[in-house]
């Protein structure tokens, strides 16, 4: 059996809606795909398939999903916008026509290796920016000179 599941567009917020089944192992959605994971498009089989480890959903031009599922009912915080109704510069809310910004975004499952759970974040690594050859301490004199060096100086203030 499936149930609708609803998910926001990170650029603009618009709701899509996409029927999962019943057990859902979701990880995120981002604005860019995890590195690693295999991304298809929402009408192409996912649920439970090997390989597959998210959807990829291009903002309200992907087919096989349901674009703004509540009929362009959305808030002002999420991408709703204001226009005369044309009687008397009454304004009301509305939406565009085309719900969607038209760029891509990612639903990614969780994924496992050998029964841990894979960590989508890239191992990071000890990175060296522009190692400096000059010594680190400061330039400068080696410090006042003492008695019997030569000098005039009798080696301290006094």
């Amino acid at each position: 059996m499936s149930y609708p599941v609803t998910y926001y567009c990170p650029h603009c917020g618009t709701l899509v809606e996409l029927e999962r089944d019943g057990y859902l192992a979701d990880k995120a959605v981002t604005p860019y795909p995890l590195e690693g994971w295999t991304y298809v498009a929402p009408g192409e089989p996912f649920e439970d398939r090997d390989g597959v480890d998210g959807v990829r959903f291009v903002c309200g031009e992907s087919d096989g999903v349901v674009w703004d599922p509540h009929d362009g009912v959305r808030g002002p915080d999420v991408g709703g916008a204001v226009a005369s109704d044309g009687e008397g510069g009454n304004e009301r809310e509305s939406e565009v026509n085309d719900p969607g910004c038209g760029e891509p975004f990612y639903l990614s499952f969780v994924r496992y290796d050998e029964g841990r759970e894979v960590d989508p974040r890239a191992e990071s690594e000890l990175v060296e920016i522009d190692p400096d050859p000059r010594p680190s301490g400061p330039r400068g004199p080696s410090g006042p000179g003492g008695v019997g060096d030569g000098g005039d100086s009798d080696g301290g203030f006094w």
